[in-house]
């Protein structure tokens, strides 16, 4: 299984990161993507993409903290877009939940991170929000689909995921699929065609069912393909198959 979006670089493994890892493997997980979206965060993901051969990083700039974000910072992502284990650039996006960085600023550094992506020729890794309408009229306005991307931890419609896939973004499921009450989620997920189709954890946030509220993990992402499994009346192997092809195929990995 392929762990498209993990924060195994979030205080919340501090303790046993190793065991964490450990237990990834143990389940199958066979790749991890570790997500940093700002200065402290990229740090650890570029760590431990350095520190084990089947970790890999995604740099990039969270909208949230879209204020914080100097013009050193987007020099230093594009150095480690250089990187041979940096394999997106992400996330980011636009956030109108939180008030933190002002809905323009966002706009502005969600511009400036697309612009970077095309110039060094890196898929980006979306975080959206409430927000949508904003998020893809930018990724056309900014030609995105010259890099493509994907989606993450998707909530929204079948008719904005076809414009996505259109602009060649892969949609991603994580442990929202999972809950009893997520109606539209499983009835979007059902229809993403599966050669668009990726599963992640963004542990330690989204746990899936049956392990709602608790600190979420890599090892859990099984959880997100056996529910794929169920919603779309396949073999669990077939699930993990696709979905690991269309991970290396959008992050340009070797198997």
């Amino acid at each position: 299984m392929f762990d498209t979006h993990a924060h195994l670089n979030a205080t919340q493994f501090e303790e046993d990161r190793e065991a964490v890892i450990q237990r990834a493997l143990d389940e199958g997980v066979t790749h991890i993507v570790v997500v940093g979206f700002d200065r402290e965060t990229i740090k650890g993901a570029m760590q431990l993409a350095e520190q084990y051969d089947f970790i890999y990083a995604c740099v990039g700039w969270h909208p949230v903290d879209a204020i914080d974000m100097t013009d050193e910072d987007l020099d230093w992502i594009e150095e480690l877009a250089a990187h041979p284990k940096v394999v997106a650039l992400g996330e980011m996006g636009l956030d109108y939940h939180w008030d933190k960085s002002p809905a323009d600023i966002q706009k502005e550094v969600f511009r400036r991170q697309i612009r970077l992506a095309k110039k060094v020729k890196l898929p980006i890794v979306i975080h959206n929000r409430e927000a949508t309408q904003d998020v893809v009229d930018i990724l056309k306005e900014e030609e995105a689909h010259e890099v493509g991307g994907i989606m993450h931890c998707y909530s929204g419609s079948i008719e904005v995921a076809r414009q996505c896939m259109d602009m060649n973004f892969y949609i991603s499921f994580g442990g929202p699929v999972t809950f009893k009450n997520a109606k539209k989620v499983k009835e979007v997920a059902a229809e993403i065609p599966m050669d668009r189709l990726l599963i992640e954890t963004d542990c330690p946030y989204l746990s899936p069912h049956p392990l709602r509220g608790k600190r979420n993990e890599p090892s859990y992402v099984k959880y997100v393909a056996e529910t794929l499994s169920e919603l779309k009346d396949l073999p669990l192997e077939d699930i993990i198959e696709k979905t690991s092809d269309n991970a290396f195929r959008i992050f340009n990995m070797k198997r």
